[in-house]
């Protein structure tokens, strides 16, 4: 079966569906990656896929330019003739399921995490494109060869609450797994007696709570706590929610928080850390968090939908409100101060990701849906 995997990043292709790509490719299955240009393009091809790109702008409004980018992905789909359409982000799910509809290609599937940023914002753009998107969406998701994943409850009910799609085309499928060969423990041990390293690991948006864990890491280091605050990852020009290089550049000199930029090297990160941090407003199963949990570490969420399918509070972390600094403050306080029950919830995320993220099970979950399709 031929399948194409279309996103609208090289990075998410890379970074949150390679490890799919290659499972389908050890199954006998022919992939193709669909994005648009990007430096991580020629890593998908290094890594033995035919890699193919369409000049998307994400945050595009121009009417002309839009349905220029609509006939393209039709003129792949046509060149290519897949079997499977298997679509990442509410963009690529619009335009690449009406470009499969108008090519007649057998089986679509629509991956997203949550309603995205034109659902979500209160400001007047948003408010304006709801409508038309909203009926795109209906017209692209339903469908008896069309199937809509999605990664937490609040996001299944989300979408049946706003009238989307039918009840009997959604599937629940929680994250893209995590490899718990790749992410696993290390002896904590071996770290000597560093200083305690806090980690948020994700995009740096504002929506990812990242403005609340630089003032919880402000407020620690005057008390006096003996700790480490990093923040992986890079801007997303792309996204609306991206925070200014200024602002970065402003934290930097103030010297709170240690910026990574985008590190390719997880487990080598994860293996330094002590306790992983993700203050997001919504996620969809965040893949940060589970590749924490694999490495054993503790973690301190917000009870947001997404994070708390991970976080069990008091179990293997911690959960705060969305946008409280100050109680993310107390909850890294109390961890910093517990080597005990930071080991405890190392081990009880380890054994959550085991039982129930795992990658494997990912796939199983997922190519079942591509075989109800097929039949």
């Amino acid at each position: 079966m031929k399948i194409i995997l279309f996103a609208n990043t090289d990075w998410y292709l890379y970074n949150f569906r390679l490890p799919l790509a290659c499972h389908l490719r050890e199954i006998g299955h022919d992939v193709v990656m669909l994005s648009p240009p990007g430096p991580y393009v020629a890593r998908l091809q290094a890594a033995g896929f035919h890699a193919l790109t369409v000049p998307m702008q994400r945050r595009s409004l121009n009417p002309v330019r839009e349905v220029a980018l609509l006939n393209e992905i039709r003129r792949v789909y046509a060149d290519e003739r897949p079997d499977l359409v298997h679509h990442f982000t509410i963009k690529c799910v619009v335009y690449g399921a009406l470009a499969a509809r108008m090519t007649g290609i057998p089986a679509c599937v629509n991956a997203v995490t949550g309603l995205g940023h034109v659902f979500t914002s209160d400001g007047f753009k948003a408010h304006l494109l709801r409508p038309p998107v909203q009926a795109l969406l209906r017209l692209a998701m339903n469908g008896p060869n069309s199937r809509l994943i999605v990664q937490n409850p609040d996001d299944h009910a989300a979408f049946l609450h706003a009238g989307l799609i039918e009840p009997c085309y959604v599937r629940l499928i929680r994250g893209s797994g995590v490899d718990t060969e790749r992410f696993k423990p290390t002896n904590p041990s071996s770290r000597g007696n560093n200083p305690l390293t806090i980690l948020l690991a994700s995009r740096l948006l504002w929506e990812k709570g990242i403005g609340e864990y630089v003032a919880a890491a402000r407020q620690l280091r005057t008390e006096g706590i003996a700790a480490q605050f990093w923040l992986a990852g890079n801007p997303d020009p792309g996204n609306p929610a991206s925070i200014p290089p200024e602002q970065l550049a402003e934290w930097q000199r103030e010297g709170d928080i240690a910026l990574l930029g985008q590190v390719d090297d997880m487990p080598s990160l994860l293996a330094q850390t002590d306790l992983a941090v993700l203050p997001s407003y919504r996620e969809g199963t965040p893949r940060s968090l589970l590749e924490a949990a694999a490495c054993s570490l503790p973690l301190i969420a917000t009870d947001a939908p997404g994070c708390r399918e991970i976080v069990q509070h008091g179990v293997n972390g911690l959960l705060v409100p969305v946008k409280d600094s100050i109680a993310l403050a107390n909850a890294i306080r109390q961890l910093c101060r517990d080597p005990a029950t930071r080991q405890s919830m190392g081990r009880a995320s380890r054994a959550k990701v085991l039982a129930e993220f795992d990658e494997r099970i990912v796939f199983e979950k997922t190519l079942a849906v591509y075989d109800e399709l097929m039949q």
